[in-house]
């Protein structure tokens, strides 16, 4: 619905104007907040740690990467992309910031279900302040980033007054020590998160440079159906790291890792192919008429969300083990390979191409995990389903690409074949999780206050 509403209400030059200011928003804020979200789950979740001093920590890391920002003010407003757009931009990177701290505490603290409303507030305010300001006030590109803004400051508001988080600001007799912890495990993330930037946003450049930053806003329409994937196999990753940082040292760890492995394998393919299957339909829906050629960027975009969602699964095990040099040094990989191939494909194919390189991009980190976690968690990677399912999508895509002869027919019987080859473990996945979701809360238990 967003989509149809940006699309309607912005054409394609100010889309893809506005999606490199969000895209640049996106790569300031794991500098500035010292990719401290990240610490702020994995030692909330642990007993015996103050949340008080886990949350405060949050807070000075946000507001020590803040003002380095605002120094480096000058030199960013020299940026001509950015010039009318430099004091929202900075808005939104330091209310997103708290946004993402507030969120993953909430989540430390177990509070599912308050977590889970504020997820659902959050679209309807971005929803109702879209209409204010893209429709009602006709504000264009700067009513969209007013919008995810005023969006983010009412999502804090609200879980800072029912979670009650001003309780856990607590600067006298800070724990400085358990800060520097947290900085140790949070800042070599800073530049995984950067380069998981390059590998997911970098190409938004290449093809506003090569191609123009209308032939960008199309890519950029055609990228928010590929996150239906990574928001469905997000939400079922949230849910297992709390189970894995809770419950995952016990015996049969690498049974539950490998199940739960299977259950997002599961979701990324199914959804994917569902997708992949109604693309042309769900892009006349969700898109202003002029925006539809972009039904032939997603299914591969697609392809490329189901990797990146198998990739950031295995992200997790760094996460459990605390190893996040090795999840910096994955990723770096993969954005150095993303870049070469963007200068080779994206020339000769366009926007395709682009999304190409990001999924060849995903699979040579896929595969590096797969084989590089072994040594911590041994999770049965099952590389030839992976094989199958990725053949299968590959062949919807062909077919709906170059619309043969009854497509539909051909693409529903290779959906098929993805659901026969998947449902089985997505069931048993979420049954594992489930139960251990409530040992954990069994012995975690604390009381949500959306309850």
């Amino acid at each position: 619905m967003l989509t149809r509403l940006y699309t309607s209400y912005l054409d394609t030059q100010s889309f893809g104007i506005v999606d490199l200011v969000v895209a640049s928003s996106n790569l300031l804020i794991p500098l500035v907040s010292l990719g401290i979200s990240n610490a702020v789950i994995r030692f909330g979740l642990e007993k015996g740690i103050s949340k008080q001093h886990v949350f405060s920590g949050g807070l000075l890391a946000i507001a020590s990467g803040f003002g380095v920002l605002l120094a480096f003010l000058p030199l960013i407003g020299q940026i001509s992309l950015l010039q009318g757009n430099l004091l929202l931009m900075y808005v939104y990177v330091l209310i997103s910031c708290l946004r993402t701290l507030c969120c993953q505490f909430v989540r430390a603290k177990l509070y599912t279900k308050l977590y889970a409303i504020d997820g659902i507030l959050s679209t309807l305010y971005t929803l109702g302040f879209n209409i204010l300001f893209l429709v009602g006030l006709n504000m264009g590109s700067t009513g969209y980033l007013l919008s995810i803004i005023c969006a983010d400051a009412l999502s804090v508001v609200f879980l800072s007054l029912v979670a009650r988080l001003w309780q856990y600001i607590r600067f006298k007799g800070f724990d400085f020590s358990l800060y520097k912890t947290m900085l140790r495990y949070s800042l070599p993330l800073v530049p995984a998160l950067m380069f998981w930037w390059v590998t997911n946003a970098s190409d938004r450049y290449f093809i506003s440079y090569m191609w123009g930053p209308e032939e960008n806003g199309l890519y950029a329409a055609a990228y928010k159906i590929p996150t239906i994937v990574t928001i469905m196999s997000t939400i079922f990753t949230e849910a297992w790291q709390l189970s894995a940082v809770t419950d995952g040292q016990g015996l049969g760890r690498e049974r539950f890792f490998s199940q739960v492995y299977s259950a997002v394998m599961s979701i990324a393919f199914l959804a994917g192919g569902g997708l992949i299957f109604a693309d042309q339909f769900i892009m006349r829906l969700l898109v202003a008429p002029d925006y539809y050629i972009a039904w032939r960027y997603v299914p591969i975009l697609i392809i490329s969300s189901v990797f990146a969602s198998l990739v950031a699964f295995l992200n997790s095990v760094y996460m459990v083990e605390k190893k996040s040099k090795l999840s910096l040094l994955t990723i770096m990989v993969g954005a150095i390979a993303n870049i070469g191939l963007n200068f080779l494909f994206i020339p000769r194919f366009g926007p395709n191409g682009a999304a190409f390189a990001t999924f060849l991009s995903y699979l040579l980190v896929f595969l590096i995990r797969v084989w590089n976690t072994r040594s911590l968690i041994r999770i049965e990677a099952k590389l030839p389903k992976v094989f199958l399912n990725t053949l299968l999508l590959f062949g919807m895509t062909l077919i709906l690409l170059y619309e043969l002869p009854l497509w539909p027919l051909w693409c529903g019987i290779l959906l098929g074949l993805v659901v026969a080859v998947n449902i089985g473990a997505l069931l048993r996945g979420v049954r594992q999780v489930l139960q251990k979701r409530k040992k954990g809360k069994e012995s975690h238990r604390e009381e949500d206050p959306a309850l």
